[in-house]
């Protein structure tokens, strides 16, 4: 398999970043969860610090899908009412949004609440905003709403996937699985 797209299918690397990032959102919304059930302190406190670092990974991941996309441009979509072409490119566009939004609320949030954010115990990086109680809570109810959007435009981009698989029929899903189809 190529590392860059071809005409008709992804390539390597926009393979790995579209599913590594999945991976890790599942995991986020685990951890978030998890935090959110602990009894308050220390269990709490390293399943968060767990939580802001796959979060800063999936920012660091989505600045290299954008780089990469710029550099290494999809393949075109397929044959589609316009409708649908445009559906499909705002709700990747939103996710990307999404990608970028909810690490950096999340930063913000902690960084509100007086918690610095580290990644992976290596480095601590630099708060983004100042202590505040007041904006923790509305930085907190974004990030909580971001991410509630992020299922719902997930879900869609699921079910959009599906439909092009089994009623259009149209090879668009095994463009982006590693056991895809030639191209």
């Amino acid at each position: 398999m190529a590392l860059t797209n071809t005409s008709t299918r992804y390539g390597l690397v926009p393979q790995l970043l579209h599913w590594l990032v999945l991976v890790l959102l599942i995991a986020q919304f685990l951890l978030a969860e998890a935090a959110e059930d602990a009894p308050e302190g220390a269990a709490q406190l390293a399943t968060l610090a767990w939580h802001k670092s796959v979060g800063i990974t999936i920012l660091l991941l989505a600045f290299t899908r954008v780089a990469w996309r710029l550099f290494d441009r999809p393949p075109p979509p397929p044959s589609q009412p316009r409708w649908q072409a445009a559906a499909a490119t705002s709700v990747h566009w939103a996710l990307y949004v999404l990608l970028f939004a909810l690490p950096l609320t999340g930063w913000m949030t902690s960084s509100s609440d007086g918690h610095p954010v580290s990644w992976f115990g290596l480095f601590h990086l630099p708060d983004l905003v100042m202590p505040s109680e007041s904006l923790e809570d509305i930085l907190h109810e974004v990030h909580e709403a971001l991410a509630t959007g992020l299922l719902v435009l997930a879900g869609i981009h699921v079910l959009a996937a599906l439909k092009h698989q089994f009623v259009d029929r149209d090879g668009l899903m095994s463009r982006m699985l590693p056991w895809g189809g030639r191209g």
